[in-house]
């Protein structure tokens, strides 16, 4: 059972974002633990991470399901909740909380199955291999929803980076 516990952050991460709503994947993650506690005698040896990652996965989207709706109760904010990121300056800092901002919209408008995996391979680090036995989806399938994913990401952060200069030209100095 220690194998699952140095987990939890990963397990917090990929709940959060697909719930979107910090209160929400607290109570998964918790229930997500007691039911791989519980499942333990099941568990066939390999890696823990993702064999947990699987249950936590599963337990949102039993959630999303009951709920009736995709999870869109609150938006996360990565930039408030992010562990200690130091600035030289307050230039730099504001800098890189609207970079965050940016990046944090355009994933959360991604579709669930989008954001799901490229919070797994870019957030978690995950193989292409492992994701596919969380999400119980083919490889192949895996690379495509991650390359569509990504190329979306691209295009609404783009979007939103040429709205943003385009607001900024308009305002007086």
């Amino acid at each position: 059972m220690a194998l699952l516990v140095p987990h939890l952050d990963a397990a917090y991460n990929l709940a959060r974002w697909l719930m979107h709503n910090e209160t929400d994947a607290e109570d998964l993650v918790q229930e997500a633990y007691l039911r791989a506690f519980s499942h333990f005698g099941g568990f066939r040896g390999g890696d823990g991470r993702a064999w947990l990652l699987a249950i936590v996965r599963n337990s949102c989207y039993d959630c999303l399901k009951q709920k009736g709706s995709r999870g869109q109760d609150t938006d996360f904010d990565e930039a408030v909740h992010s562990a200690g990121r130091q600035a030289s300056n307050a230039e730099t800092l504001l800098i890189l909380k609207e970079r965050a901002e940016l990046v944090t919209e355009s994933l959360a408008e991604l579709p669930a199955d989008y954001r799901e995996v490229l919070v797994l391979r870019e957030l978690e680090q995950l193989s292409y291999r492992e994701i596919a036995n969380i999400a119980g989806i083919p490889l192949g399938t895996v690379m495509s929803r991650l390359s569509r994913a990504r190329q979306r990401l691209q295009l609404s952060l783009l979007a939103k980076a040429e709205q943003e200069g385009t607001g900024r030209a308009n305002q007086p100095h």
